[in-house]
């Protein structure tokens, strides 16, 4: 898919070095199409790394897509140099009068706080309201995923007590659900959090289908039957060192991190782990910006300010 995007991010020279296709906005207005509008709330700390690894996975249709990043205000990134965030990224006051075809709102590293502990929650909020009426669909991605069923459904995340870290397998549950076309009965994908949120407070809370349940990740993807509200609590979007890397991180820390499970060969963290989720997450990638985007948003994105059935539903 050709991603449309500012020829200075980071990003574009790696995906380009991977034979991705990524075109500058003066080739992009020569294309007689409407494009798709992505926009994504990039809340975790290692910006560069999490634009990259999502800028893959949204590279696997031929549909034309632009691409917004979007920031907190009323947080400080110590972790991205000051510069990169002005260049590339929006506030909210940006981009409150935009629409998309479809929002991603990743993980971050907060977990182990209440959400109005989190110094940009209400801000958070704002986004979620603002969403409403602006997004088509939204991918809710871990932490991410937590904050959008607290925020609309009231459903509180649980301490789990040892860090779930590692790669798991998942079920299908809802074979027949777009989002999991092209999935076997069975996939592999990596968790890390610390917390969870209970199955009995999804079926008592919302109207929410289970899509994907592992054993030891308890629920894995959820999503409402209209597919515009999705909450996937891994994270498919991880490169093969990212789980690895941050088993170093906390180790340097002096957290004492267990090794995560299922992925280094023997346990061993010298050895360089294997690759084993990347055609799930290309696959749930790709059905999402197909069958939850494409196929249903309408042509003018300024009518879902007047689709007041689904302002209502949320």
């Amino acid at each position: 898919m050709p991603i449309t995007l500012d020829k200075k991010l980071p990003a574009v020279d790696i995906l380009k070095s991977e034979n991705i296709f990524v075109m500058d906005n003066k080739r992009a207005i020569h294309q007689d199409i409407r494009p798709m509008s992505i926009l994504i709330l990039n809340l975790m700390p290692t910006k560069v790394a999490t634009e990259t690894q999502l800028l893959r996975l949204l590279a696997n249709t031929p549909l034309q897509m632009n691409v917004d990043f979007l920031y907190m205000a009323s947080h400080h990134s110590k972790n991205t140099q000051a510069e990169h965030m002005k260049t590339f990224y929006k506030t909210l006051e940006d981009i409150k009068g935009n629409f998309y075809d479809g929002l991603i709102i990743t993980g971050a590293p907060v977990e182990t706080m209440s959400f109005e502990e989190v110094d940009y929650w209400e801000e958070l909020c704002q986004v979620f309201q603002w969403s409403k009426t602006h997004v088509y669909s939204t991918l809710h991605l871990c932490w991410g995923a937590q904050a959008g069923l607290y925020y609309r459904y009231g459903i509180d995340k649980i301490d789990m007590g040892d860090k779930l870290s590692g790669i798991y397998w998942q079920k299908v549950e809802k074979p027949y659900s777009p989002l999991m076309r092209g999935f076997d009965d069975c996939f592999l994908a990596p968790h890390s959090r610390h917390t969870e949120v209970l199955l009995k407070d999804v079926i008592n809370k919302t109207n929410l289908e289970v899509i994907a349940s592992g054993e030891e990740v308890g629920l894995s993807i959820l999503s409402s039957r209209d597919m515009r509200e999705i909450y996937s609590f891994g994270h498919l979007e991880y490169d093969r060192e990212t789980l690895g890397n941050e088993y170093k991180r906390d180790l340097k820390a002096g957290k004492n991190p267990n090794i995560p499970s299922n992925y280094y060969q023997n346990d061993n963290p010298e050895s360089y782990p294997e690759m084993r989720w990347n055609l799930a997450a290309a696959t749930f990638f790709s059905n999402w910006i197909n069958y939850a985007v494409y196929q249903e948003t309408p042509y003018r994105l300024e009518e879902l300010e007047n689709d007041v059935s689904f302002y209502g539903y949320l």
